[in-house]
């Protein structure tokens, strides 16, 4: 099993967004995702996000707040526990990154590109300001499975 961090980094009604296209054997390839990556020795979820933010977008964030934790279970994939964060203060200048383009989205045109299924899930917890939560998402292959938030099973459909 592994940690990861993603942030949804927000600005005038927009998220930033990470096309993923460029890297090989990527499991979220031509997914639309937030940005953040796997945890290094001994960090925290806050360290690891503000380290990953600033590599893959070249932004340092000021403000952000610690959302939820979204584990993922796979047939496919390693289980993944990820640190889910939202940020509506940064500086600095955008650099190119090297796992996708990074584009700003309308939120409200966030659910129509190509991302995951549970994704549809945590964004609508994020937009509905639910406060800190666990979620749990289940696939086989592609395919959302079971979902359960707070302990409690939910349903899948988006």
């Amino acid at each position: 099993m592994w940690n990861t961090t993603l942030c949804y980094i927000e600005r005038e009604g927009q998220y930033l967004m990470l096309h993923r296209v460029k890297k090989k054997n990527d499991i979220n390839q031509d997914k639309w995702v937030g940005v953040g990556g796997k945890f290094e020795d001994k960090e925290s979820p806050e360290e690891c996000l503000l380290r990953e933010v600033r590599e893959e977008t070249g932004l340092t964030l000021t403000r952000y707040a610690y959302r939820g934790l979204v584990t993922f279970v796979s047939d496919r994939w390693e289980t993944e526990y990820m640190h889910l964060f939202t940020a509506d203060g940064f500086e600095g200048e955008m650099i190119e990154c090297n796992e996708g383009d990074l584009e700003w989205v309308d939120k409200s045109a966030v659910q129509d590109l190509p991302i995951w299924t549970g994704d549809k899930i945590f964004l609508d917890l994020l937009t509905r300001e639910v406060p800190f939560f666990s979620l749990k998402l289940s696939y086989e292959g592609d395919t959302l499975v079971q979902a359960a938030l707070n302990g409690r099973e939910i349903s899948t459909e988006i």
